[in-house]
């Protein structure tokens, strides 16, 4: 049951359309706006000026911007998944779409910008454990290096603003300020045909099934 739970969850994931979408973001203040920065949303494969190729997390970019961009897409959690604002933990059978927000200057600035997406948002990872225990979100093929130095600073924040946006306001140089955000399924992606509808409900009663079987 427990094998046929996790197969019905992957073929529910390669049915579904990868259109959760950051829509559009600003910066409004800080430093950085006073730089010339502003939201540059990003596709993957990354094009970045500095450091490997398709890759984040250690001066890539260095510049006043705040950058997006969106990892894995309506994703059927098959475990309950443990974040820093918001929901938590996000229950397993929940259905979410992931998305990096990053700020990546050359000397230390500060940034104050809205990022907007076209779900609600339910929750933002922001700590330096929970950024590597989410990172199975990603599926990208994105490098994200220097995993360790991930994570806020004290004085930093970026918090759900409204249903469908954060606000992102952190002091950062090397090597910048990550933060993942998990926002509902799309409503830019439709409506699943009823065999998906079927194979969701099928997947949620396996896996509700072995947790059962697990607590004997």
């Amino acid at each position: 049951m427990k094998n046929f739970a996790l197969s019905a969850a992957l073929l529910l994931f390669a049915s579904l359309s990868a259109t959760a979408t950051i829509t559009s973001g600003t910066v409004t203040g800080g430093s950085a706006q006073t730089a010339g920065g502003t939201f540059v949303k990003l596709t993957v494969p990354l094009s970045n000026p500095f450091g490997p190729p398709n890759s984040v997390g250690n001066d890539n970019f260095q510049s006043p911007n705040l950058f997006g961009f969106d990892e894995d897409q309506n994703i059927l959690l098959a475990a309950p998944l443990v974040v820093d604002e918001g929901t938590s933990p996000i229950p397993a059978g929940t259905v979410v779409a992931s998305h990096y927000i990053f700020f990546d200057p050359g000397p230390t600035q500060e940034v104050i910008g809205t990022v907007n997406f076209d779900s609600n948002v339910i929750a933002i990872i922001t700590s330096t454990d929970l950024l590597s225990a989410s990172d199975f979100l990603a599926n990208t093929g994105v490098n994200y290096l220097n995993p360790a130095a991930r994570g806020l600073e004290a004085g930093d924040s970026v918090t759900i603003s409204g249903p469908r946006q954060i606000l992102f306001d952190t002091f950062a140089s090397t090597p910048g300020d990550y933060v993942r955000v998990i926002t509902e399924f799309s409503p830019a992606a439709g409506t699943p045909e009823p065999g998906c509808l079927a194979l969701l409900g099928s997947a949620l009663a396996g896996l509700a099934l072995v947790r059962r079987r697990f607590r004997r």
